[in-house]
């Protein structure tokens, strides 16, 4: 632990030039009295660290000394390219690997580039949670990572959808992060019913993840974003199970894709017939369910008609007339009150006219 930090402190004064010992104990997360030990350390073993003294002085490397100790490790290099999602990083347990790298890096570096890894990180950031909702951190993922990293197998126990546990051995390939959620892309040795090859796992559904013996061969022909893509659209296409038909005016076309699933809207717009008279365009969307469409087409207001089947055209008929008696009432208690307001005016002035 000490020979790790004594290394950091070098490479920190390499890159920075001079650092006090409060900035020193800041980054190390240590007290600057440890520091001070640390530094005399340093001296002892022939590192040329000089101390400046007084309000403007810190600790500095003499002579433009530089070290060797800059050479980038496997695990290092690996998590270096995903520098870029530090949130990621901490969930993985690669933090402190990551800083390592970028304090190596920003070592090597010529004078002129060392503002470079700060210059970049105020100019991009991945923030990869969706909109108002919180992203999980499954408790398991840094040992799901570990054995992602080292090619290990994994034995799990993983919670289906219907809420049954099952045993799983698993030659984890792969970790992505989608809208804030974690899943692990896997093979399963044998298959699973007969049925073999990779499938996808929500790593908050583990519920216990041990290292298996040895290590597995991947198969090098395996495309994680390739597979990840179309496994992500083969899941959209399967829940679209229902079929809509529906009149929308120009502005309901328009705001189709906003409201429902984008391809299935493309792909519904597409195909759809020529527009009519007033300009409206008939066509049949595919969605997930009668519920999710109705709560979906609602927000279209009356941009879009429901044609078929009829007892969605009902709901959303239910549904409007409740919106309108609703406002309905508004509307009736707003002009009950203007009438009130009208009387107590015309009240007002009679006493005015009888005061005259």
């Amino acid at each position: 632990m000490r020979a790790a930090r004594l290394i950091r402190i070098v490479l920190l004064l390499q890159t920075r030039r001079t650092m006090t010992a409060a900035e020193l104990a800041a980054e190390l997360e240590v007290s600057e009295r440890t520091v001070g030990r640390d530094v005399l350390a340093l001296s002892e073993a022939g590192i040329p660290v000089y101390a400046d003294r007084g309000r403007t002085g810190g600790y500095r490397l003499v002579g433009g000394y530089r070290t060797r100790l800059t050479g980038l490790g496997r695990g290092e290099a690996e998590a270096l390219f995903l520098s870029g999602v530090p949130g990621a990083l901490r969930d993985m347990g690669l933090a402190d690997a990551a800083s390592a790298a970028r304090l190596k890096v920003s070592a090597a570096l010529l004078p002129e580039l060392r503002d470079a890894p700060a210059s970049a990180a105020q100019r991009f950031h991945l923030d990869a949670p969706g909109w108002w909702q919180p992203s999980e951190t499954p408790g398991l993922l840094p040992a799901v990572a570990e054995a992602v990293w080292d090619d290990r197998p994994l034995e799990v126990r993983y919670r289906r959808g219907d809420g049954e546990e099952v045993e799983r051995l698993l030659e984890p390939y792969g970790l992505v992060l989608k809208a804030g959620a974690w899943y692990l892309a896997a093979r399963v040795p044998g298959g699973v019913n007969g049925n073999a090859g990779f499938r996808v796992y929500r790593v908050a559904r583990l519920t216990a993840a041990e290292p298996g013996p040895g290590r597995f061969e991947r198969d090098e022909d395996f495309d994680l974003p390739g597979f990840w893509a179309e496994r992500a659209a083969a899941f959209a296409r399967s829940i679209l199970r229902a079929e809509v038909r529906l009149r929308l005016t120009p502005a309901g076309a328009r705001a189709l894709r906003f409201v429902t699933d984008r391809a299935a809207a493309g792909e519904a717009l597409a195909s759809a017939g020529p527009p009519d008279a007033e300009g409206r365009v008939t066509l049949t969307l595919r969605v997930e369910s009668e519920e999710v469409a109705c709560t979906q087409l609602l927000s279209l207001g009356p941009e879009a008609e429901v044609l078929a089947p009829p007892a969605l055209r009902a709901r959303l008929a239910g549904a409007a007339r409740r919106t309108a008696a609703l406002y309905a009432e508004n509307a009736e208690d707003a002009e009950d009150a203007e009438d009130a307001e009208d009387t107590e005016d015309a009240e007002d002035t009679e006493d005015a006219e009888d005061a005259e």
